[in-house]
């Protein structure tokens, strides 16, 4: 029998509907997009500690991408995507924290000990310009502290200069406790410019109350001489 021109062989059908069951849609694995995304952010891990988080969310969205896509491959696709997104998440976090362990071993020059502005706090009860025994013992010693510049009439330049303990004192007008504040004296003459990020500064530790003096409003209690920073 003679076939009209719209007549479809039987196996032809059978084939074109193989072809549409292998070429049927995959969706791409939305954690391994997640993940991708964070390990493009991975670098910032480089720049401080609490930045580590980003690529430790990205390595471990990565393993449960490739889980997700191993686990249904007829439904999800992008395991290439997801495996590279995991291993540089897994090389930024591995290289931030030996880069971060060496800058932090290395910013504390050889004699000196870290500070932090916990131990300068009074007593609970005290008053508040009260001076504790951890801040008395460390009078005259060469230390290392870390804080935030407190802005004042010169940008440039700059041989002394509050450093105080948070931003929140520092950049949006408020007024640091005493025990919040301590007194640079920096031994380079040429002094230094004005900035808002964190400093690290090194230098002899004095205990010598100044109220009202040096141009400080409020005095200051804690000083730091001969200061360079790191």
């Amino acid at each position: 029998m003679k076939k009209g021109l719209f007549d479809t062989p039987a196996k032809a059908t059978k084939r074109g509907s193989e072809n549409n069951e292998d070429h049927a849609y995959k969706a791409l694995a939305g954690t391994s997009i997640a993940a991708a995304t964070l390990a493009f952010l991975s670098p910032l891990a480089f720049i401080d500690w609490w930045l580590l988080a980003v690529p430790t969310v990205g390595f471990c969205l990565g393993l449960v991408a490739l889980r997700d896509i191993i686990k249904r491959p007829d439904i999800f696709t992008g395991k290439r995507l997801a495996t590279t997104a995991t291993i540089f998440s897994l090389v930024c976090l591995v290289g931030g924290t030996i880069y971060l362990s060496w800058v932090y071993a290395a910013e504390l020059p050889e004699g000196f000990e870290r500070v932090h502005y916990g131990i300068l706090q009074p007593a609970e009860g005290s008053p508040a310009s009260s001076i504790p025994d951890s801040a008395r013992a460390l009078n005259g010693h060469n230390v290392l502290i870390k804080g935030y510049m407190y802005p004042g009439k010169k940008q440039f330049g700059i041989r002394q200069f509050l450093l105080v303990r948070d931003q929140g004192d520092c950049c949006f007008g408020g007024n640091p406790k005493i025990t919040d504040r301590v007194l640079v004296h920096l031994q380079d003459e040429k002094g230094m410019s004005f900035s808002s990020r964190q400093k690290k500064l090194a230098g002899t530790f004095t205990v010598r109350p100044t109220f009202g003096q040096d141009g400080i409003e409020g005095g200051v209690i804690y000083h730091l001489e001969e200061a360079f920073p790191r």
